[in-house]
């Protein structure tokens, strides 16, 4: 019977320590699951928080490449201009010199150029400047409403 008593003791602390042992892996288990939730959990907070910054970066590319195609319209226009003033810039530059002075010459005397400032600033001829300037004078509506 002693031997049986001790053989229940045994069995007692055996039984004691496998619960103990027991106790101590579960509560590792719950421990090491814990882990896993939280990390589980901050995964998922990184996952979001990239997709938002993905979905910011896509907008803003969106919105360069549209400010750089209005800008290559723009440039193109300006192109075209540039374009037609030099075009236009060559073909004064051929015109007949002398057609350029009296053209010069009339805008002068339409600001009110005396003989003289034309003959200077044109090039042209004093008989030419004086008939600019009489004609000038007879044509302007101030003169013509003075007669009548």
């Amino acid at each position: 019977m002693a031997g049986c008593y001790l053989r229940n003791i045994k069995s007692g602390f055996l039984l004691v320590e496998n619960i103990g042992l027991i106790n101590i892996l579960l509560l590792v288990l719950v421990i090491l699951s814990v882990i896993v939730v939280a990390l589980y959990l901050k995964q998922g907070r990184s996952e979001k928080r990239s997709q938002q910054l993905a979905a910011a970066l896509r907008k803003e590319i969106q919105a360069m490449s549209g400010s750089t195609i209005g800008m290559g319209k723009r440039i193109v226009d300006i192109e075209a201009k540039l374009e037609l003033s030099l075009e236009k810039q060559l073909e004064l530059e051929q015109r007949d010199p002398d057609e350029v002075a009296y053209s010069q010459a009339a805008r002068l005397v339409e600001m009110g150029a005396n003989v003289d400032d034309l003959v200077q600033s044109c090039g042209i001829g004093r008989p030419e400047a004086e008939l600019m300037t009489l004609m000038h004078k007879e044509l302007s509506p101030r003169h013509s409403l003075k007669k009548h």
